[in-house]
């Protein structure tokens, strides 16, 4: 049982606890939802003890263990199966005192018992079906980790994290990194674990396969709700429409007595009564009002032009080597107001068609061929290095329609929640999901008549998920769409497109029959696997696959050495920038006297956390890059 009394939690002068009280219990699944910046990850961190109360109780039961996915990765030399094994820490400390005990028989046989009790013989077996599960080839097991760029790293680490014979398991957005195929495979591994789970997403169709309760943190309080996220989304309808009821009495009776009281309190013969009412008053707990709007309203606007077709692409081979193209003999012609999700695995080329149809990547041979009066608005999660840091929203608006006016330039950002300072500030703060939807109201400004969009919803919360999802069903033009949020894909596209084996054809059925195929083509894969591994010329083979990796490491060599200089960059930011968030969390610095020095460490807190999110961008373009190189 894990329990909150009456719990205070800041972070600087924020307060993202406000004496909240919360119980959990063993074996609970529950899904911790609410706006960014609510403080959700603020919330794991208090659990792992990264974080400390600054007033109430946490209860945490004694040896509890507690897994969670690493968010860094060092370069390592060990093999991917090793590092997963790691995760496993009694096992690897009875291993550690078997090599050290080799001579003492007794003790020896002690520790094989130990080892034989927590089923550490088929640990190696455990591990390498998580690899597989999460679309690791048995080849790729025997791999380094420093081999592997950073998108698949972050697979390594949640498959440790899994590995980790956890009593309570905590994942923060495990899916971001990840396609369709292996979140389907995810959920099924969750819904197995014995243990305590609590996961931090906004993908509302991974949280409804996987948890049987919604905690919603929201207003320095923690509640929780029996059931899926849409019981929860009722729920709180329902709640915050009685909490609406009981504010408009109240406030009924607050008008009342403060009648009564502007009446009667200079009349003597009514003093007595109208003070009486003055103390009700200010005994009076008084009951906010209910906010269940979400701060985003905004709508594509109407394209000028619609050709049709809007563009063809004819005969076309488009890849990163002229060699070796991605995708191949593409023939394929995109009408006005059709609504296309791209399906495949990671590598297969959805990215690669998205950059060939917007233009970004040349064709290697073909033809691609433009509408008259095609307009693209095209996103992708690299566009966001594009923004100008210094410069404000409204700026950026300015920039691409300088003749309107400002105000209807304000009444547009507002409409994605920048209002007044947000507006006119800088960029540089802002957080990854900020940013996101300062780069989509740029694009919605532009009246585009198709959009590429890939991977939109990646750091957007489920408020902002929600109304995007309304104005791409309302948008009167052509869509095409990566996205491993299913309920975006299902509210908002009509057919699909597979891509597979460097083809792209369409798919003839909805996302629970690609689940099942996908599921069925890596069954075979692992069976073909299994197959030429025990029979076959493994000699050449190997030798083919030392040859690739030789061309690969060539050529993944000047994109490492980047992103080792982005890394050596970031690690003493990120170091200093965790002293001074300790600083802050010490009570003593608020103090009046030490206003100057407060105001210091906050100004530098500021400096540095957009220094490293400007990092942090640099590295997920440079392994955007070896993700697409090993592809």
């Amino acid at each position: 049982m894990i329990r909150l009394k009456s719990l205070t939690l800041r972070r600087g002068l924020k307060v993202l606890l406000d004496r909240a009280d919360l119980t959990l219990h063993s074996g609970q699944k529950i899904g911790v939802v609410g706006a960014n910046g609510a403080g959700k990850s603020s919330f794991f961190g208090l659990l792992r003890g990264e974080l400390h109360a600054d007033g109430g109780d946490l209860e945490l039961p004694p040896r509890l263990v507690i897994g969670h996915v690493a968010q860094e990765t060092p370069a390592l030399v060990v093999s991917a199966l090793d590092f997963v094994l790691d995760g496993d820490v009694e096992l690897r400390a009875i291993e550690a005192e078997l090599a050290a005990v080799a001579g003492d028989g007794m003790q020896h046989g002690e520790l094989l018992g130990k080892l034989e009790a927590i089923d550490g013989y088929s640990a190696p077996a455990r591990a390498g079906k998580l690899l597989a599960g999460l679309g690791f080839s048995s080849d790729e097991m025997s791999r380094p980790v420093s081999t592997f760029s950073g998108g698949w790293r972050m697979r390594l680490n949640l498959a440790q994290a899994l590995m980790c014979r956890s009593d309570v398991l905590l994942l923060d957005e495990p899916t971001n990194h990840l396609d369709l195929e292996t979140v389907v495979w995810l959920e099924s591994w969750l819904r197995s674990y014995q243990g305590m789970l609590l996961i931090i997403s906004h993908d509302r169709d991974f949280l409804d396969a996987t948890i049987s309760c919604i905690l919603h943190v929201d207003a320095g309080k923690l509640d929780l709700y029996t059931g899926n996220y849409g019981d929860f989304e009722a729920q709180r309808a329902e709640k915050l429409s009685q909490q609406q009821q009981a504010f408009d009495k109240q406030q009924r009776e607050v008008a009342h007595l403060e009648s009564f009281i502007t009446r009667f309190k200079a009349k003597a013969s009514k003093a007595k009564q109208a003070q009486s009412r003055v103390k009700a008053l200010e005994r009076m707990e008084m009951i906010t009002a209910a906010h269940v709007d979400s701060p985003f309203t905004f709508s594509f606007r109407e394209p000028e032009s619609s050709p049709s077709p809007l563009i063809r692409l004819e005969k076309a081979f488009t890849g990163y080597s002229a060699d070796k193209p991605l995708l191949h003999d593409l023939n394929l012609s995109l009408e006005k107001q059709a609504r296309i999700g791209l399906l495949g695995v990671n590598g297969a080329g959805k990215s690669t068609l998205i950059k060939t149809l917007c233009g970004d990547l040349h064709l290697i041979s073909g033809e691609r061929v433009e509408g008259k009066g095609l307009k693209i608005g095209y996103f992708a999660q690299h566009q966001l290095e594009h923004l100008r840091l210094d410069e404000s929203p409204l700026w950026h608006l300015q920039k691409l329609d300088p003749l309107t006016r400002e105000q209807e330039h304000r009444n547009y950002l507002g409409g994605f929640d920048f209002h007044g300072e947000m507006a006119t500030g800088p960029v540089r703060p802002f957080s990854g999901g900020e940013k996101a939807r300062l780069a989509l109201a740029l694009l919605i400004w532009q009246k585009p008549n198709l959009l590429l969009l890939d991977e939109p919803t990646n750091h957007l919360d489920i408020d902002m998920r929600q109304a995007l999802t309304r104005a791409l069903t309302d948008f009167d033009g052509a869509i095409i769409l990566v996205s491993h949020d299913r309920h975006l894909l299902r509210a908002t596209v009509d057919d699909f497109w597979l891509i597979e084996a460097g083809r792209v054809r369409p798919f003839d059925g909805d996302l629970d029959d690609y689940s099942r195929y996908s599921q069925e083509k890596r069954a075979e894969a692992n069976v073909a696997l299994r197959t030429s591994e025990a029979g076959g010329d493994r000699k050449a083979q190997k030798r083919e696959e030392a040859e690739a990796r030789q061309k690969l490491a060539s050529a993944r060599k000047p994109i490492e050495q980047k992103l080792g200089k982005v890394e050596k960059a970031l690690a003493p930011k990120q170091t200093e920038h965790g002293e001074l968030t300790a600083r802050l969390q010490e009570a003593g610095i608020y103090d009046a006297e030490r206003k100057a020095e407060l105001q210091t460490v906050l100004q530098r807190e500021a400096e540095l956390k957009a220094q490293i999110d400007e990092l942090e961008a640099q590295w997920l373009a440079l392994s955007e890059q070896l993700e697409q190189l090993e592809a």
